[in-house]
């Protein structure tokens, strides 16, 4: 019985996951999601009490200081900027791709240009937590006003205005998120960061004890 829980859970649990690529309230709720697997599995029986109780501590200490910065009155505009740059930069690197297909090569060809540079960065810049997105996206307005190859290919597909709202987008967050930063004290970007680093090692001590067990 104990080893058919315990390999229900690992392949629930160890199902490939990239922590890093969740944003705090879906690391949050993923947490929640495999303690309450874990407990109805009985932690006990399947000998891995103290890593769970860890992971469920280090766990409950990032609620509580993500709980503090929802809560803050800015939230709710970082949450918005955050959704209209997601959407800039969506929308801009969708009408590269789009262009790169045209059939008239003086459309496809600077698409071509631009997609070589995106490769430079990541596939899916919208899905990065709050700092790496900022940073991504103000290397791109960067690369894109400062090498002449890519203005010239952004001016070509007509993308200008496209780049001038992601950089207003990207600004206006990064601002409200330093004044946001500036009101939160403990519950500063860097706490945070800190009790989610070690919310991800605690949960794959439990993990790998899990693992252990069932092997």
């Amino acid at each position: 019985g104990n080893i058919v829980s315990s390999l229900a859970i690992t392949n629930i649990m160890i199902e490939s996951i990239e922590l890093d690529r969740l944003r705090n309230a879906e690391f949050i709720q993923f947490a929640k999601d495999c303690s309450s697997i874990v407990q109805l599995n009985d932690p006990v029986a399947l000998d891995v009490v103290a890593k769970y109780d860890a992971f469920n501590i280090k766990r409950g200490e990032l609620e509580v200081l993500f709980k503090k910065s929802t809560a803050n009155p800015i939230t709710a505009e970082i949450e918005a900027l955050d959704a209209r740059r997601d959407r800039a930069v969506s929308g801009i690197i969708m009408n590269i791709n789009s262009f790169a297909f045209h059939f008239d090569v003086a459309l496809s060809a600077p698409a071509l240009v631009l997609q070589n540079d995106l490769k430079i960065y990541t596939t899916n810049i919208a899905r990065e937590n709050y700092n790496a997105e900022t940073a991504l996206i103000n290397n791109l307005i960067t690369d894109w006003e400062t090498k002449p190859a890519l203005t010239a290919a952004l001016t070509a597909l007509n993308l200008v205005a496209w780049k001038d709202e992601l950089k207003a987008a990207n600004q206006l967050f990064d601002a409200r998120y330093i004044a946001r930063t500036q009101d939160l004290g403990t519950a500063s970007p860097d706490n945070l960061k800190l009790k989610r680093n070690e919310g991800n090692a605690a949960f794959y001590e439990l993990r790998k004890h899990i693992d252990a067990r069932n092997t």
